[in-house]
């Protein structure tokens, strides 16, 4: 029988489930989308998380899988509704599907969202919709604010230069 020192506590569920978090993150960057899923779910019962349920949506959305990938951000939604990656993803699936204009509020609530390491996104992806409707100018405002956030975002960059050019 194992036995831990006092120096040595052993890990919380949370701590356990970051472990989760990270092996399963790593997993699905190199490909491994099944074992990726397995642990993201593993992490999720040891302590559910909006972070944890949006990585498992978007490795569903890997496999073209959108309407769970929603429902996997949905969940992290209601787990931690200032999160604004779960806003913008469900956004960026529904382009996929081909539902831009139900992807409007989402992105609508990613871009205010309180908690978003990547804010640029959602505004890239809005002026993808309003680039599909002809609205360009707005197209170049929304690409414009994503390379004001993030200057090295080459999908806005290249999206607002093609656009710039069709223009002239």
């Amino acid at each position: 029988m194992k036995t831990t020192s006092p120096e040595q506590k052993p890990a919380t569920p949370e701590e356990r489930a970051q472990e989760y978090l990270q092996k399963a993150y790593r997993l699905q960057m190199s490909g491994h989308l099944q074992e990726a899923i397995e642990n993201y779910k593993a992490s999720i019962e040891l302590h559910p998380t909006a972070e944890a349920h949006t990585f498992l949506g978007w490795a569903y959305s890997f496999l073209g899988e959108y309407d769970t990938a929603i429902e996997e951000c949905k969940v992290a939604i209601g787990i931690d509704p200032d999160f604004g990656n779960p806003y913008n993803d469900i956004g960026a699936y529904l382009i996929q599907r081909g539902d831009t204009e139900e992807a409007i509020p989402y992105l609508e609530l990613a871009i205010k969202a309180k908690r978003y390491a990547t804010p640029h996104f959602p505004h890239y992806n809005m002026g993808r919709i309003l680039e599909r409707r002809g609205d360009w100018f707005e197209a170049l405002d929304e690409y414009r604010t994503a390379l004001e956030i993030e200057a090295g975002y080459t999908l806005a960059k290249d999206a607002y230069y093609r656009l710039l050019a069709l223009m002239n």
